[in-house]
């Protein structure tokens, strides 16, 4: 009989040694109850409990998502928007998420309704649209101030959805494309603008450009017209000064050879009236007759006394470039008046 009573002990004893042995995981903490009051809270790893004495309670560490259920919120403008959020927890403390708190997550999250309908109510619905960083930042504040007697810090709040009615949607939508037509407009418009500027731009550098062309063009055609002019009164100078040398030199070789000739007054008398022709014929409109003009005039009246035919009438002979007067047309000069 002593054997199966030891068996039995042996079975009881495994059986207690067993259930006293507890494994804690690594992202778990355990809340040890001593005949139903708080004992200690136990580490990862290998932990002993007594049997039938001591309870363990395994607390999760690990970081935890809430779902918030979307909920009917009233704007400041008075428009009404469905919201719904997610909230992001760990727990810092496993006894007081234990005891502090009988059911943590309906109170998180009637907590975190509350609160978001209280945000979302201060803001106007465009507001509210555009300030999601900010409804995130202000709500998990509230949060984690308000759960922190609960032994958990809330990491982050994310607004997951806001939703106004559809009438709303749809004056939402019509204000959109009035807005991105009223910037396509403005956006040609400027395109225009710019693009006149442009135009005006490049005509006034043409003008400015064609204007310094035509500017260098005259002063060119000017620089060019002047050295012309300089070049042709040289070559007239020396043209001049060629000829002037030319009849110099022919006038003093007849010179010369009249003297070598020995002529005597008569020739010489000759040569005097041919150069008075040449001056008579110039467009010089004053002559300077010598002081001895009578002396020759009286040495050509004797040549021409001497040269004249005795049987026959004076010939009328035309000057170089004159044609003949007509008999009717020849005026008769007085005679000349005798010198006192």
């Amino acid at each position: 009989m002593w054997p199966y009573v030891l068996a039995v002990i042996a079975v009881i004893a495994v059986v207690i040694l067993v259930l006293a042995v507890k494994i804690v995981r690594p992202y778990q903490r355990g809340l040890v109850e001593r005949l139903g009051r708080y004992k200690d809270t136990r580490d990862p790893g290998f932990n002993l409990i007594l049997t039938f004495v001591d309870s363990i309670q395994l607390i999760d560490m690990r970081e935890q998502v809430v779902d918030v259920p979307p909920q009917e919120v009233i704007t400041e403008d008075n428009v009404v928007v469905s919201v719904d959020a997610v909230v992001y927890y760990e727990a810092t403390d496993p006894k007081r998420l234990v005891y502090n708190v009988a059911d943590f997550y309906t109170a998180i999250i009637k907590l975190a309704q509350t609160n978001l309908r209280n945000l979302i109510g201060d803001l106007e619905l465009d507001r509210a649209l555009t300030s999601r960083d900010t409804i995130n930042t202000r709500l998990r504040e509230v949060l984690d101030e308000a759960t922190d007697k609960w032994g958990v810090r809330v990491v982050r709040v994310e607004i997951q959805r806001i939703d106004p009615p559809p009438e709303v949607v749809s004056a939402m939508h019509a204000q959109m494309r009035a807005e991105r037509d009223r910037r396509a407009t403005v956006t040609e418009a400027n395109g225009y603008r710019e693009a006149a500027i442009a135009r005006a731009n490049g005509e006034k550098e043409a003008s400015i450009l064609a204007a310094e062309g035509r500017k260098q063009a005259a002063v060119l055609d000017a620089e060019g017209e002047a050295k012309a002019i300089e070049l042709r009164a040289g070559a007239d100078k020396l043209r001049l000064t060629k000829l002037g040398e030319g009849e110099g030199a022919a006038a003093l070789a007849r010179l010369t050879g009249i003297k070598e000739a020995q002529a005597d007054q008569s020739v010489l008398t000759v040569e005097y009236l041919s150069a008075l022709e040449e001056i008579g014929d110039g467009r010089a409109t004053k002559l300077v007759i010598p002081a001895d003009f009578s002396g020759l005039l009286g040495t050509v009246s004797a040549l021409a006394e001497t040269m004249r035919a005795d049987d026959g009438e004076d010939e009328v002979r035309p000057r170089k470039g004159l044609s003949i007067p007509r008999p009717d047309d020849r005026v008769d000069l007085p005679p000349p008046a005798s010198r006192p």
